[in-house]
């Protein structure tokens, strides 16, 4: 099986040959730039532990770079390349001016205390600062697997220590807690972003009529890999507000079945009362946590890790649409025997790029000192009502309460992060969409995706005068 960085690399050769581009630009497009392998000594109880630890920064053709740290047993080098250099692309396809990085922590976290979390984070942020690896205009992390918004206010806390009087600190990491200079809407923003981004392809007639499916999200079943923050708000707003069904759901212990439907909200709160998803009411546990990604079914969200979906269990796949919330699922084996049998793949750098977009709000934000919608909301709210008057003035009716309250609100900070994430989304998918369909060489959307975010990172390069 290729590695994660084999996978990503081969899907960019495959898209690169396509382009006119200059084989030098190419070359420098595709390498990582910045490696920066860590070994740190933690006091872990009454012992000292050597952390192994990453951060990649993978293209510097604009700056800070930008990209999550995850907690994970697995973290590679190999792998941290691979999702930094996903980043980078990422970022170009849906018009947030960063470049591409990541980083990893190589710990199990759940095997240690809060506290000892806590050491390892300020360690790990200390040794990029030394590194120049962090900085609101250098290099900017976020959440990833296995971290979340304490984590990220620790980076803040430490990052403040080292540079006090840095007007713009603040900036410097984003996916942090709300009242500590994040941004609402950002918890869910990954999973959001899948919903917009699932929408939108189902949105276009001519698109799901040819895997035999209607237009539109309501009705459709499907089947979630993965209960971690994207998986479960993918999962509940693509029922909630798209009209979806649930019918499986797997995670590390297991999976369930339902044909009804499953309520994900419902679902988390047994799994944290038990400790598993298994056992939910109504539901049926499979076999085994990989039977769910077997399942019939319209759309397979896998939102856990890389690999999922490869070449030993591509053939069994059933799902008309891979939705891919989490990063590298389908291998690139497994994507050529999903397309010969006319799956349609959406791909993960265009499809989970919630995150990073509305990190870059949070960014902006933070660089402007002020939240979103202070200074027009009570005006737009006074314009409505002005007109809403004039409107029953010359009609002779009213608004009842309810209907006038819905007419004449402003827009609060999660409007406007919810609104800028599905403008977003909406206008990378057709960016790309066209790519697919102008293209005579192009056989699915990740291919146009990648010539779509290179020709972006190639002009820039060229407009820097890098390359003639």
């Amino acid at each position: 099986m290729s590695t994660f960085y084999q996978s990503v690399q081969r899907n960019f050769d495959r898209a690169a040959a396509l382009t006119t581009m200059p084989k030098g630009l190419l070359s420098q497009i595709r390498e990582c730039n910045s490696v920066l392998q860590l070994r740190f000594p933690v006091k872990i109880g009454r012992q000292i532990k050597v952390i192994e630890a990453y951060r990649v920064q993978h293209s510097h053709h604009r700056l800070p770079t930008k990209g999550g740290i995850r907690y994970s047993s697995h973290v590679t080098q190999d792998e941290v390349m691979a999702l930094a250099s996903l980043m980078t692309y990422k970022c170009a396809l849906v018009d947030v001016p960063f470049g591409g990085a990541k980083g990893g922590v190589k710990i199990t976290p759940w095997k240690y205390t809060e506290d000892q979390l806590e050491r390892i984070t300020r360690r790990y942020t200390s040794e990029l600062i030394k590194k120049n690896f962090i900085g609101p205009g250098i290099d900017v992390p976020a959440p990833d697997y296995g971290t979340g918004g304490r984590e990220m206010a620790w980076i803040l806390d430490t990052y403040n220590v080292f540079k006090g009087g840095d007007i713009d600190s603040i900036a410097c990491v984003t996916g942090k807690p709300v009242h500590q200079n994040g941004i609402r809407g950002r918890v869910e923003a990954t999973g959001r972003g899948v919903y917009y981004g699932l929408k939108e392809l189902l949105s276009i007639e001519e698109d799901v009529k040819k895997i035999g499916m209607e237009p539109g999200m309501e009705g459709k079943t499907i089947v979630i890999q993965g209960l971690g923050n994207v998986g479960r708000y993918a999962g509940i707003i693509c029922r909630n507000e798209g009209g979806a069904k649930i019918i499986a759901v797997s995670e590390y212990e297991g999976s369930i079945y339902d044909p009804k439907g499953i309520d994900i909200d419902k679902l988390c709160k047994h799994r944290s009362s038990t400790g598993s998803i298994l056992g939910f009411n109504g539901a049926k546990n499979l076999e085994s946590r990989e039977a769910a990604l077997e399942l019939e079914c319209d759309i397979l969200i896998p939102a856990a890790l890389e690999n999922q979906i490869h070449k030993g269990n591509a053939k069994r796949i059933k799902a008309k649409i891979i939705a891919e919330a989490a990063n590298g699922p389908v291998t690139a084996d497994a994507q050529e025997i999903l397309l010969k049998k006319g799956t349609i793949i959406i791909p993960d750098m265009y499809l989970n790029a919630g995150g990073v977009t509305v990190s870059y709000f949070e960014w902006l934000k933070n660089l402007s000192h002020m939240r979103f919608g202070r200074m027009e909301k009570r005006f737009d709210q006074n314009v409505y009502e002005n007109l809403v008057g004039f409107v029953e003035k010359q009609t002779g009716k009213s608004a009842n309460n309810k209907e006038k309250k819905f007419l004449v609100k402003g827009a609060d900070e999660i409007d406007l992060v919810r609104s800028g994430l599905e403008e977003t989304m909406v206008t990378a998918y057709h960016q790309f969409r066209n790519v697919y369909k102008r293209k005579r060489n192009v056989k699915d959307l990740r291919t146009a995706a990648f010539i779509t975010a290179l020709e972006k990172i190639g002009n820039d390069y060229i407009n820097m005068g890098v390359f003639p």
